[in-house]
């Protein structure tokens, strides 16, 4: 495991309690095998589905996206508009693998994600079937790589989706936007759309603790503890877009995204937890034009946490 790879200092006993109350327990098997029943059924209409004209596919996506996230008890809220089609780099802030379904029941898009995520069972069949683009965060010289791939996606006319935080958070604190992918918008000349994403309590807005996926917390006791939560509502905000030509360089781009991300939540940190600033990583330093290995950079001085091989990006 590389050194430079992001880690959170979220957990989930300080930061996914539940506090809401809670579904029965045959409430909570009933919305799984539910959601287990859709994403079997989208791995076995994925081929036929990408075959579709493009707009016809969106709808449908974001027709399964949303009931995957019904299923499991999540109300979704859109704030914004999503503006004309074409090419844009999406970029979010990252809190639980169910950012995934929840962008893409709002703008349906190609997804950055890392190499682990091919591997697991169902799941990773799915998000190669659906388009995602897989990265190896552990190679630094992989980065190049990644950012003419993301390229020729964006200039295909491809929506692409990235979480620049390389690492879960829990929504109350949150990471350094790293800047490789913001790169390949620049290559592209294709728009930035930042979009704020949240877990709040329907009862009273606060944000919720059962979605987050970070640290060490298995697959299996995030969705059971989703499962079992009741009154959770998804929030996105589709923010302004940056268009392209208005930044000169990836630092500044990624700056300009990670700031309209902040500037848009009025939320307290997490207590014990301080947003982390953005620093530049040894990889960083020389050029802003070079696809840059910032996405592997630290964020303290502990060795890469489980959350970095676990979340979703």
């Amino acid at each position: 495991m590389s050194g430079w790879l992001p880690t959170a200092p979220c957990t989930p006993e300080a930061c996914a309690a539940h506090e809401g109350r809670a579904a029965s327990i045959p409430h909570a098997v009933a919305r799984l095998a539910c959601a287990a029943a859709l994403t079997l059924l989208a791995v076995l209409t994925a081929p036929p589905v990408r075959l579709l004209p493009q707009r016809l596919r969106h709808a449908l996506v974001r027709a399964w996206a949303a009931a995957l996230l019904r299923a499991l008890g999540i109300r979704i809220t859109v704030h914004g508009s999503p503006g004309p089609d074409g090419g844009r780099l999406i970029v979010a802030n990252h809190i639980s693998w169910l950012d995934i379904p929840l962008v893409a029941a709002v703008l349906p898009s190609r997804m950055l994600a890392k190499s682990e995520i091919g591997a697991w069972p169902v799941l990773g069949r799915l998000a190669a079937r659906a388009g995602t683009l897989f990265i190896e965060r552990d190679r630094i010289r992989a980065l190049p790589h990644t950012v003419d791939t993301l390229t020729r996606s964006l200039l295909a006319g491809d929506r692409v989706t990235v979480f620049p935080e390389g690492s879960t958070w829990c929504g109350r604190a949150q990471g350094p936007f790293r800047r490789a992918a913001f790169q390949s918008a620049l290559d592209a000349r294709v728009p930035v759309q930042p979009v704020r994403l949240a877990y709040r309590s329907a009862a009273d807005g606060r944000l919720a603790g059962a979605p987050a996926f970070v640290g060490d917390d298995p697959l299996t006791a995030s969705l059971w503890r989703i499962a079992r939560a009741r009154g959770i509502r998804a929030e996105v905000r589709l923010l302004p877009r940056i268009p392209p030509g208005r930044h000169p360089d990836r630092r500044d781009l990624a700056k300009a995204a990670q700031e309209a991300v902040r500037c848009d939540t009025g939320q307290p940190t997490l207590p014990g937890i301080r947003t982390q600033p953005s620093r530049p990583s040894a990889t960083d330093r020389d050029s802003a034009k070079r696809p840059s290995a910032s996405v592997h950079q630290r964020v303290n001085s502990s060795p890469a946490a489980a959350s970095s091989r676990r979340t979703p990006s």
